[in-house]
């Protein structure tokens, strides 16, 4: 039997994919059982005791919350009075977020919870969806999923996901891509790249390169090198196709002390030069 939810048209839901509501200031409900066919997202102030996958969760002040549905759930306020946003919607309308979304694992805390300052933005955000979802805006569909994910993005920079890494290896693997990462994308010419053999980001890691070469390979299948390589390949593509900086500005960017090395080594890779690369 389907249950019905205050303030949301259950019908309407399943037609559009998502629904954002107010919650009522008051409520005659004490307790909200059940599994349902979508996920939802909340920002609630109030007390209440959340039943959520086998552990009970005592909540006060205002919090943000993540429902997955197949995860049995019960709701029961303490307080007749609660305030807050929520919003529901399928699987088939936010396919990604609900996959690959922490927030949205069944093993993860769904709460997290909040400062003023905090409170603050996340209610603007609700209200830009609730605005919009009672818009004749033709594109309210796409905006309301921009909002989910700024909401989820901005929850992830709160409460960071636990990242199991299970050994050494795993964690230096870690912290090579995402220092690679970090040096692009490339914005200005002035600001070279810094990293760019394997020895550099070695040191940078306070680790014996055979070490980070072997952990690098281990765990992706690829030595250090080849990934330094594809990078730095996908971010000259980049800057040739979407720049009108010049080849030796793009050498220089890239860490090369000569366009001519540059260019050698662009053609080594890619099988053109980088001229003839920017002409396709």
């Amino acid at each position: 039997m389907e249950i019905e939810i205050p303030g949301v048209n259950m019908a309407e839901l399943k037609l559009q994919g998502f629904k954002v509501h107010e919650l009522p200031a008051f409520v005659n409900i004490p307790a909200i059982h059940g599994r349902r066919d979508f996920y939802k997202m909340g920002l609630v102030t109030g007390e209440m005791t959340i039943g959520y996958g086998g552990r009970v969760l005592e909540l006060k002040d205002t919090v943000l919350f993540f429902v997955n549905p197949k995860v049995p759930r019960s709701v029961v306020r303490r307080s007749e009075h609660t305030t807050g946003y929520a919003c529901i919607f399928t699987e088939s309308f936010m396919p990604a977020i609900v996959k690959k979304s922490p927030l949205f694992n069944a093993n993860e805390n769904p709460v997290i919870r909040l400062n003023p300052e905090q409170t603050a933005f996340m209610t603007g955000i609700f209200q830009k969806m609730l605005t919009a979802h009672h818009s004749d805006y033709s594109y309210k569909g796409d905006l309301i999923r921009s909002c989910i994910e700024l909401i989820i993005h901005e929850s992830l920079t709160i409460q960071p996901p636990v990242q199991t890494l299970h050994n050494g290896v795993d964690r230096i693997t870690h912290l090579f891509t995402d220092l690679l990462e970090r040096q692009f994308p490339i914005e200005h010419t002035a600001e070279p790249l810094r990293l760019r053999k394997p020895q550099d980001f070695a040191e940078q890691l306070s680790v014996h390169i055979n070490y980070l070469n072997r952990a690098v390979k281990q765990v992706t299948g690829k030595p250090t090198s080849v990934h330094i390589a594809e990078r730095m390949m996908a971010e000259a593509k980049a800057l040739l196709q979407h720049t009108d900086w010049s080849i030796a500005d793009i050498a220089y960017a890239l860490g090369f002390e000569y366009p001519t090395y540059f260019n050698n080594y662009f053609k080594r890779v890619t099988g053109t030069t980088p001229n003839s690369f920017r002409k396709v």
